[in-house]
């Protein structure tokens, strides 16, 4: 894959006047205001690394989206949408949605009313030590990879701001997500994450609106983008096997993305499910993800759209030599936006990567704490101990997320990085965890065997065909696929291991497995409101994909 160019060597450069950095300064202020204000409040591990399980799911529901809302959503998917076209939509309607409602509807009970405090700590009751130790590892290697890329894209646009050198960039924005995770913990990067949702907001609207004026609307956007070809525009449209959609065909769709990618990452991926696992009781924890699948479901129209437009608006996007993909949306900011939105739109930006980071970070900080450090290297120690372990990992956790940023430096679209790595670390996890979950006799040990082989099996093939072995119609086929491969791969492993491997007594899988649910005790006999029922309201936000499917069908 052709190196990034950054934007400031591609000659981009945001011109900003003194009332848009007077937006940003108050904006930081605000931030860290958040960090200090909540600091008192940490007193235990538990305050630190889930918020001592007491936010309501109104909060930890907006915070779920806006740690997902990070370098991936906001040029990531503009990127795909310039460079694919309107066949990116499939990572949320089918890539998310579904996997959001199910993690809701099916798999808060068992996290939530098992009372563990991260996905490996699950595992770790569901199987042995051993498959324990490799999912704490793996995913503590994803999450500072991931964390990297964020900072990397929250520089790069600090650079075309201030023309401040990548290097210099990078340390000084990890230094400032450092500061007020460090002072509150989650709570602090919660609490942030809602503000910085609406400051997002704030941000895309006005894009939203100038893309589709100067494109003649969201009809007029697809006429003119006509000459890219069908696919470009009709998301389904070439899907078929031997078509010629490049996102894809639709088996690797719908099963590789669509089951795969999406379950394993929503429904496994502790940055997320770690905001749900704080909320206050059970069904305000099952509720979180249901809350936040409505604003994931419309998202597309401010970051997939406004990248169609930009192949129009931006003459030479993703020209060798030229801007790059991820350069849609900065382009667009600075081509179009007036002084004071432009400051907004920027703040909004700079929020959705320090969300993404923050959200890395403190989920690595507490799976490392509790999972390895506590339970491998120093075990029986006070809680004061980890609470200072947890501090400290914080500040190891960004110096390391620094050397990964210039990884991510690169790719010419960063959101083929992300799926890459979900394919190599969350599948695998995903196939232990829901074979564990609805296969009582999977042995002890063959969880370990099935995130082995799974990983090795993502792995080997994005490195076959990076190496000409095997070909794909692009790189986001390759990771549906290679997602596919994964899973089936470790799906088999677990059923072979199982055959050598005894299966834990029942006595030892009481709120694991499915049928041995325990209910949350402050929620357990409550009768809640119909309309408050979870599989309710899952079920409108499917409703709701379906139909954004139809209209941009027909549009």
């Amino acid at each position: 894959m052709p190196a990034a160019v950054s934007p400031l060597a591609a000659g981009l450069r945001l011109s900003l006047a003194p009332l848009d950095y007077t937006l940003l300064f108050i904006y930081f202020m605000f931030v860290i205001g958040i960090g200090f204000a909540l600091r008192r409040l940490v007193q235990t591990s538990t305050d630190f690394f889930l918020s001592g399980r007491s936010l309501p799911s109104w909060i930890t529901g907006i915070a779920f989206i806006s740690a997902n809302l990070g370098a991936i959503e906001i040029l990531g998917m503009a990127a795909s949408g310039a460079q694919y076209g309107v066949s990116v939509v499939h990572y949320y309607w089918i890539g998310a949605v579904p996997a959001m409602v199910f993690l809701g509807v099916v798999m808060m009970p068992f996290y939530y009313g098992s009372r563990v405090r991260s996905v490996p700590e699950y595992l770790h009751r569901r199987f042995d030590r051993k498959t324990h130790l490799v999912n704490a590892l793996i995913f503590v290697l994803s999450s500072v990879l991931i964390a990297g890329v964020n900072l990397y894209a929250l520089a790069a646009v600090l650079q075309s701001l201030l023309g401040i050198p990548l290097a210099v960039a990078i340390i000084a924005s990890a230094l400032f997500v450092l500061s007020y995770i460090l002072l509150g913990g989650l709570s602090s990067a919660i609490y942030n994450e809602v503000m910085q949702f609406f400051v997002i907001l704030l941000g895309l609207v006005p894009l939203i609106i100038v893309a589709l004026k100067e494109t003649g609307g969201l009809h007029g956007l697809f006429s003119k983008l006509a000459t890219q070809g069908t696919a470009y525009t009709h998301p389904w449209a070439g899907t078929g096997l031997g078509g010629s959609n490049p996102f894809g065909d639709w088996i690797g769709i719908v099963f590789g993305l669509g089951f795969c990618l999406s379950f394993a990452y929503w429904t496994t991926n502790f940055a997320e499910v770690q905001r749900a696992m704080s909320a206050k009781d059970e069904a305000n924890a099952r509720l979180t993800p249901i809350i936040a699948a409505y604003p994931k479901a419309i998202i597309p129209f401010g970051t997939v759209i406004p990248g169609m437009a930009a192949i129009l608006l931006i003459p030479g996007l993703g020209a060798a030599g030229g801007l790059t993909f991820t350069d849609a949306i900065p382009a667009l900011y600075n081509k179009y936006l007036p002084v004071g939105v432009l400051g907004v739109a920027v703040t909004g930006l700079l929020a959705a990567f320090m969300a993404g980071m923050a959200a890395n970070v403190s989920s690595f900080n507490a799976v490392w704490t509790y999972d390895i450090w506590q339970n491998y290297i120093r075990p029986g120690r006070p809680d004061s101990y980890y609470l200072r372990v947890g501090r400290i990992t914080t500040v190891v956790g960004v110096f390391i997320g620094i050397g990964t940023a210039f990884i991510a430096a690169g790719y010419n679209n960063i959101s083929n990085y992300f799926q890459a790595l979900f394919s190599f670390f969350n599948v695998p996890i995903f196939v232990a965890f829901i074979i564990g979950m609805f296969w009582r006799k999977a042995g002890r040990g063959s969880g370990f065997w099935g995130l082995i082989i799974g990983t090795l099996f993502s792995f080997g093939t994005w490195l076959l065909y990076k190496q000409g072995v095997i070909h794909f119609r692009s790189d986001i086929a390759e990771t549906q696929w290679g997602a596919i491969f994964g899973f089936a791969a470790g799906a088999l492993a677990m059923v072979i291991a199982s055959i050598w491997s005894k299966p834990r007594p029942i006595s030892e899988l009481r709120g694991l497995v499915w049928g041995y649910a325990e209910r949350d005790p402050a929620t357990a006999d409550k009768k809640r409101p119909w309309y408050k029922s979870p599989l309710l309201w899952g079920i409108g936000a499917l409703i709701i994909s379906v139909l954004l499917y139809v209209y941009i069908e027909v549009v």
